[in-house]
């Protein structure tokens, strides 16, 4: 009998595995550019998922993105980006973005 292993690949997904038809892009920035960085992806369209992590890689914000993201439900969560972007110095924005062969 072949062993079953569905934890790890659990783990896999939940710890952010890139979704088929995705890629995944890191930008580097201050904490004064998080804010406009987020604005520029989500205004882009193509993103699924922003995740900011400090400079010691832990993740700080998770911002799944979907069709249903707009205008005032967005609005709070780029207050809660702003809020953040007060405390750290140096992060690391990742998107996860739409492959284009995937639209």
């Amino acid at each position: 009998m072949s062993a079953i292993k569905p934890a790890s690949n659990l783990k896999e997904i939940l710890l952010g595995m890139p979704k088929p038809n995705s890629t995944k892009e890191e930008y580097k920035v201050t904490g004064e550019q998080v804010l406009k960085k987020v604005k520029e992806i989500i205004k882009a369209g193509n993103a699924r998922k922003i995740i900011i992590k400090n400079d010691k890689d832990q993740v700080l914000m998770e911002i799944p993105l979907t069709f249903a993201v707009v205008g005032a439900v967005l609005a709070p969560v780029l207050v809660a980006v702003g809020a953040l972007a007060g405390i750290v110095t140096n992060c690391t924005i990742v998107v996860e973005k739409k492959d284009a062969a995937g639209k």
